[in-house]
C-alpha cells in the first residue's frame, strides 16, 4: 500500500460515499486481513423512510453516539437536524487520533457541514493529514469551510467524485490507487 495516500471522495448527499467507503474497508481488509482501518464513520438515523439523525462509530473500538437528531435543541442544524458537539467528539476525535496514531489507514466520514462545526475535530482531522499514512475521507461537496477549502487543495490528497454512475467501479479504482498502480 502507498504509504502516504490520500483519497477525498466527494458526491452529493445521498450518492453513497459512506457505503462506498465501507466497501473499500472490506475490500482492503480482506486482501490483508492483518491491516488496522482506524477512524470514524458517519452513520444515518433511519426512522421508516426518513434520516432524522446521525451517529458517529469509532471503527477500532465499536464505540457509537448518537450526536445529531430532529429532536436536539442546537443552534448547529442540517435542515431540521440538531447537532450536539459534546456527544460528537468523544468518539469521533478520539477515533480519529487513535487511527493516526495505531493502525494502518486512517478513515474519516464525513468532513460535512455538521463535523466542521467541532473545533476538536477540525484540529484532528488536520493533524492527521500531516501523519504518514493512507487516508480516506469522504468531503460534502459543496460546503466552503476554511477545512474543506484547504484539503480540496492540498497537493497529495486526490479528490474523486461519486455519482451513480460511477459509484459501483469507483470502490475498486480506489483500491488499485491504494495499491500503488497507476490509473
Amino acid at each position: 500500500m502507498v504509504a502516504n495516500i490520500k483519497i477525498g471522495i466527494t458526491g452529493l448527499p445521498g450518492a453513497g460515499k459512506t457505503y462506498m467507503l465501507i466497501r473499500i474497508i472490506d475490500m482492503l481488509c480482506s486482501q490483508d486481513p492483518e491491516l488496522r482501518v482506524g477512524g470514524m464513520i458517519d452513520e444515518p438515523v433511519i426512522e421508516g423512510k426518513h434520516r432524522v439523525g446521525f451517529t458517529v462509530r469509532d471503527l477500532v473500538s465499536g464505540e457509537k453516539q448518537e450526536f445529531a437528531h430532529e429532536g436536539f435543541e442546537s443552534k448547529i442544524t442540517l435542515g431540521r437536524i440538531g447537532m450536539d458537539v459534546s456527544k460528537f467528539d468523544p468518539v469521533a476525535v478520539q477515533a480519529i487520533k487513535t487511527a493516526a496514531e495505531t493502525c494502518d489507514v486512517i478513515v474519516i466520514d464525513e468532513v460535512g457541514k455538521l463535523e466542521v462545526e467541532s473545533e476538536a475535530f477540525v484540529k484532528a482531522v488536520r493533524d492527521a493529514l500531516e501523519v504518514n499514512k493512507p487516508m480516506i475521507l469522504t468531503l460534502h461537496k459543496k460546503s466552503r469551510n476554511p477545512l474543506l477549502q484547504d484539503i480540496r487543495r492540498r497537493d497529495d490528497v486526490r479528490i474523486l467524485e461519486v455519482t451513480p454512475t460511477n459509484r459501483n467501479i469507483l470502490p475498486n479504482k480506489i483500491v488499485r490507487l491504494m495499491n500503488g498502480e497507476n490509473i
